[in-house]
């Protein structure tokens, strides 16, 4: 059973909603570590002095802003520390907006709110008072000795709380160079009409679990063959994708609807191929059913 991992309030108006917050995702990467290749020592990482080999002991190291490359201004412990935030447990709601406003880039982290012991019946009004107004409460609170933005979101008579980014933080496209087309690129209404009906005939109800990190699946099923003694074949990498010529664009639309129409559609580009074994019996455990909790195109969002 999961454990709570922070306690704190929810705290709007005059209302205050004592609350618990778990975490709502189990990672699932394979941790590997490193070793000598000849004999499988383990590797160990040192902390030494650039330019000598002297170790530093950890109780000598401080922070430092790089300002150049050999100019950085130190911050001691105490300095950093006495800009943290104060450690409130107070989960202050700022606004209610409505989902569709969230762009899903500035979610973060998703985590799920629990009732507090005695606080059962004000956190069923809050959540249901949610559900029926169709909006998200952005939030502020202190978690981990940083302050986050959070949305705090309901769903099937629970809340989850996801930390977000703040504005600053979330790069805009006029920066970046590459992401818009140069120039004015003119699109015919009939290859529009034709992309249209390729999402259409590939369009299906968001389910979860039909996506599969088939990586970790594959890594899994290479150790555990590994391990059995038995011989591993490099698999040969797969072709990249060749970019549809512009005057081909309306023949590849009708090709891919036809395709898909009749369930026929190639895989993706890119998919793995290395392991071809029967899956490793040291599978990670599934996954806990995920809530519906999200609504509108935001329902992405972690």
């Amino acid at each position: 059973m999961p454990r709570a991992i922070w306690s704190g309030t929810i705290s709007f108006g005059l209302l205050n909603v004592p609350v618990k917050l778990y975490s709502a995702v189990a990672r699932r990467g394979i941790s590997l570590r490193e070793v000598r290749a000849a004999d499988g020592a383990r590797i160990k990482h040192r902390r030494v002095a650039e330019g000598t080999d002297e170790e530093v002991p950890y109780d000598e190291i401080v922070k430092a802003f790089e300002i150049t490359a050999d100019k950085f201004v130190p911050l001691s412990k105490d300095e950093i520390a006495a800009l943290a935030p104060s450690k409130t447990r107070a989960i202050e709601v700022q606004d209610f907006v409505e989902l569709d406003q969230i762009d899903p880039i500035y979610f973060d982290s998703p985590y799920y709110l629990g009732p507090a012991e005695g606080a059962e019946k004000a956190y069923a009004l809050l959540a249901a008072a949610m559900e029926r107004s169709g909006r998200v409460a952005i939030a502020r609170f202190v978690f981990r000795n940083k302050e986050h933005l959070a949305a705090l979101r309901p769903g099937d008579g629970v809340l989850t709380l996801t930390t977000m980014r703040f504005a600053d933080e979330v790069v805009p496209t006029s920066e970046l160079e590459d992401v818009l087309p140069q120039g004015e690129q003119k699109v015919a209404k009939k290859e529009v009409e034709m992309a249209e009906r390729l999402i259409e005939s590939l369009s299906a109800e968001f389910d979860p679990s039909a996506y599969r990190d088939e990586y970790r699946e594959q890594l899994l099923a290479l150790i555990e063959s590994k391990a059995a003694g038995e011989d591993v074949m490099s698999a040969p990498e797969g072709e990249a994708p060749v970019p549809t010529a512009a005057p081909d664009l309306m023949a590849a639309l009708e090709q891919s609807v036809a395709a898909a129409k009749e369930g026929k559609a190639k895989p993706k580009a890119g998919k793995r191929t290395a392991a071809k074994k029967k899956p490793a019996k040291a599978k990670a455990k599934a996954a806990p059913k995920k809530r519906s909790s999200a609504r509108g195109k935001s329902k992405a969002a972690k």
